[in-house]
């Protein structure tokens, strides 16, 4: 059996009654993670720009779906555009193995499929759940590896779950869920260049465009392809280079992949689980900065006046940004606004790191002066077998002594109450305010309990 075809059997068969409670629990999660940076990101430039893009395109189109806080009506496909395009201006993503974000791309085609087939939230749920283990698999070794190649992994795999989340809620049977996994693979796209020579490139957005389209020719009998995954000319031959899973970069080290292994546990080991929360709006690999430094002094009783200079040791892909093969940020820059050094001296001396900002200052926001002072006392060691995002954070101090902690790479994954709590301090910089993301966090909690879950979760976003 191909790997469409083992992937597909187990998206038509999955229901509700057999996702363990955690993977509920997660789902469930990454909903509010989704709608809380789709939240603010509806007063960026880019979330405003996407819908007058659409509303332009689609002029005289259908109205068949929401843009979430705007509460316009557009097609599907335009729909799924704008609030993608939304929930990435917000930077509140979740984030697999550093370099995909599943949320941007699942999300808006699940909310899509959800609206227009009023399924009930135990239906989402589920289309949620099947399409971030479908991506997540199919990603996980050869992120790194996709990324040399000058692709960008995000929207590459983020079509495939995308299509499985719309495939799923819209009750596509096993052979209409290959054909659409197959289609995909004709329509994923995203590239590193254009970031790195000054552009804004279009990324989950135009995947989940697509992945509605493969969705829409797999649901009407267009087949896609038997071996389009693993086969000679097939997806990994194209975007790792070989069939046979051979890895020009990994994060573990290792230099290959069994192919075979993709769909290996499928339906009982969950790798949906690894699924993290980025809650601060920078690149994931500077997150567990904040919180492990933070927890290190306040463990010592560290204060700014004590330090001499930080250590940081840390995988090595995350000092190599997007890709070794193509760096825009190596170890070699100096400490800077918004690097890693950055975040690691923000938490020793705050810490933590305010949710309501970017990666840097914004319009009449200053830094506080000891944290430019002591990142430039931030060094980062790269380690092969360092846990991704799991930095070992050594504080020297003036006194001679030394205190390390170990970061675990899991701090950042939690379970939805906790999610709620720590994500609860963006609500008064929301359009809803404090009452309206209180009943949005019990709309997710309860999801499984709605009986049109989209209806209620987008109508949620949108400002009385």
């Amino acid at each position: 059996m191909s790997l469409s075809r083992e992937f597909a059997a187990f998206v038509a068969g999955l229901d509700y009654d057999k996702l363990p409670a955690e993977v509920v629990d997660r789902a469930k999660g990454v909903t509010l993670q989704a709608l809380s940076s789709a939240l603010l990101g509806s007063q960026m430039p880019a979330s405003r720009q996407g819908l007058a893009l659409m509303q332009e395109e689609e002029a005289g189109g259908g109205g068949a779906a929401t843009v979430l806080c705007h509460g316009a009506k557009l097609t599907k496909g335009g729909a799924a555009f704008v609030n993608a395009e939304t929930i990435f201006a917000g930077g509140k993503w979740d984030t697999f193995r550093m370099l995909t974000h599943p949320g941007i791309a699942i999300m808006p085609a699940a909310l899509v499929a959800a609206e227009t087939t009023g399924c009930s939230g135990r239906e989402f749920l589920t289309g949620v759940a099947a399409a971030y283990e479908v991506m997540e698999r199919m990603a996980a070794e050869f992120i790194p590896t996709v990324m040399s190649r000058g692709f960008h992994a995000g929207p590459v795999f983020g079509i495939f779950g995308a299509a499985v989340a719309a495939a799923k809620i819209q009750g596509l049977d096993a052979e209409q869920v290959h054909s659409a996994i197959a289609q995909c693979v004709n329509l994923a796209s995203g590239n590193l260049e254009g970031i790195r020579s000054g552009g804004r490139s279009l990324r989950e957005g135009g995947a989940v465009r697509n992945a509605l389209l493969a969705v829409a020719l797999a649901k009407r009998g267009t087949p896609g392809g038997e071996t389009t995954l693993e086969g000679e000319a097939g997806f990994y031959h194209a975007y790792a280079g070989n069939n046979q899973g051979l890895l020009r970069y990994s994060f573990t080290g290792r230099n290959s992949a069994e192919i075979g292994k993709i769909t290996e546990g499928l339906g009982r080991d969950w790798i949906f689980l690894e699924t993290l929360y980025r809650i601060y709006s920078t690149a994931g690999y500077n997150i567990a900065h904040v919180d492990v430094t933070a927890a290190l002094c306040r463990e010592h009783g560290i204060e700014y006046a004590d330090i001499d200079h930080i250590e940081a040791v840390v995988n090595w892909l995350e000092t190599e940004y997007p890709s070794p093969a193509f760096p825009v940020r190596g170890i070699d820059i100096p400490p800077k606004v918004g690097s890693t050094q950055y975040f690691t001296a923000y938490g020793a001396v705050t810490g933590g790191y305010p949710l309501l900002r970017g990666d840097r200052p914004g319009p009449g926001e200053t830094d506080p002066p000891k944290v430019l002072d002591l990142m430039q006392r931030v060094t980062l060691i790269p380690s092969v077998r360092r846990t991704l995002f799991g930095p070992r954070i050594t504080v020297f101090t003036k006194d001679g002594r030394s205190f390390t902690k170990e970061g675990t790479g899991c701090e950042f994954i939690w379970d939805f109450e906790e999610h709620a709590r720590r994500i609860g301090p963006i609500a008064p910089g929301t359009a809803i305010g404090e009452a309206g993301f209180t009943e949005l966090v019990d709309a997710c909690r309860n999801l499984d309990r709605l009986d049109h879950a989209a209806e209620r979760l987008i109508a949620l976003t949108i400002p009385a």
